[in-house]
């Protein structure tokens, strides 16, 4: 099942022609427009129109339809095999969140590996992932600085002596106000 055969339009449709092709079947397929249909066309209407819905929902949102496309022309090129990626399977479950994550890449195979790849990428450009690795750097670098500050300090305060040469004097000293 083509999201793009649904809706009636080609591959590289714009977001208008989406929404104008959607509105057209939307109103032909609603099922309050089939209220008093024979059951067996009240059905086919309803059904008609969930696979009009998630086609709009899936095609309208950029990301969604970019993860289509991927899928898509990655279950094409391996349909010939038996671990490709079966698009009728992501079809007929008629959820998109739960079969986008059971069979959104296929099983095996090298267009697996480039479509992982692709996803892995995706993630990485996002923006929060990018914030959150800008806030690492961030915290990385203060700490370096904070502690090569601290070094210097030291050397400047305790010249010639080391951090545990200067500990066992800190020892010593407690150890003789103690005797006293």
């Amino acid at each position: 099942m083509d999201h793009y055969k649904i809706l009636g339009l080609t591959r590289s449709a714009t977001k208008e022609q989406i929404k104008q092709a959607f509105r057209k079947l939307a109103m032909e397929f609603h099922p309050d427009k089939h209220a008093h249909s024979s059951n067996q066309l009240k059905e086919n209407a309803t059904l008609k129109f969930k696979q009009v819905s998630e086609a709009y929902e899936t095609l309208i949102d950029d990301r969604k339809r970019a993860d289509y496309n991927i899928r898509y022309n990655n279950s094409y090129r391996n349909s010939g095999s038996n671990y490709g990626g079966n698009s009728d399977y992501y079809y007929r479950n008629n959820n998109y969140q739960n079969s986008y994550n059971r069979n959104s890449y296929g099983y095996g195979g090298s267009a697996s590996i480039v479509t992982k790849f692709e996803m892995v990428l995706r993630y990485m450009t996002t923006r929060a992932f990018l914030l959150n690795a800008a806030l690492a750097g961030v915290l990385l670098g203060a700490t370096y600085v904070v502690d090569a500050g601290g070094e210097a300090l030291w050397k400047m305060q305790n010249s010639g002596k080391s951090f545990e040469e200067a500990m066992e004097s800190v020892e010593k000293a407690k150890a003789f106000d103690d005797k006293r």
